[in-house]
């Protein structure tokens, strides 16, 4: 399974809101919320991400057996 805690811990140390985040990289909150829930997203969002947040993938999704 693919978590994101450490997006929100990579955003926290940056000082960017989920608000911010949507409007530097043109993501929904419905994406926010998947996110949040740890739900599937498309490589070209993780692709996004990673360029807002000047980081790696390993920045912002960790993968954690079932």
């Amino acid at each position: 399974m693919i978590i994101f805690n450490n997006l929100w811990i990579t955003m926290k140390k940056r000082k960017i809101s989920t608000y911010q985040l949507r409007e530097k990289t043109g993501i929904d909150s419905k994406t926010i919320r998947r996110l949040k829930a740890n739900e599937n997203i498309e490589t070209k969002t993780l692709n996004k991400l990673c360029t807002a947040l000047n980081c790696k993938l390993e920045d912002i999704a960790e993968y954690v057996q079932d």
